[in-house]
């Protein structure tokens, strides 16, 4: 074989000797994987306790105090939720005002136009006073052209 080839599969084997070498967990590694899981169940527990306080749940066996605790929270909450929706509120009727400057400012446009085309009309004679115009007489001579008289 190619001694390339040869030097290839080496470098390979010994790859994946070092990669299995680090891939198997050290007592230290479980230990550290088992303390942040205890950490991360006791914070969804935490999170879950939150939760059912916030909806409403359990609430039988929740001190005063604790109660006080959730009312003041869903005040803070309440007072959050009414300032984004004040800001919601304004930027829409900022968006509706500026809307409503391009609308007058489109419809004087269109008055505008609308007295032009009026005013022509008005210039313009009576249509029927047009229709009343007579006809001319005209004389059809098929043939020919005849010579005129000059004098």
């Amino acid at each position: 074989m190619d001694p390339n080839v040869n030097k290839t599969i080496q470098r390979y084997q010994k790859d994946v000797k070092n990669r299995a070498i680090k891939q198997k967990p050290t007592e230290e590694n479980i230990q550290n994987l088992r303390s942040e899981t205890a950490d991360l169940m006791r914070k969804i527990e935490l999170l879950e306790d939150s939760k059912r306080k916030l909806l409403g749940d359990d609430l039988d066996t929740r001190s005063m105090e604790e109660l006080e605790e959730i009312e003041e929270q869903l005040q803070q909450s309440l007072i959050s939720i009414r300032a984004r929706k004040n800001l919601l509120f304004k930027a829409q009727i900022d968006q509706l005002k500026e809307q409503e400057k391009i609308l007058a400012k489109q419809n004087k446009e269109l008055r505008r136009k609308c007295e032009m085309v009026t005013l022509s009309l008005s210039i313009i004679p009576d249509l029927g006073a047009l229709a009343q115009i007579k006809e001319a007489e005209t004389a059809l001579f098929i043939g020919p052209p005849e010579k005129r008289a000059t004098n």
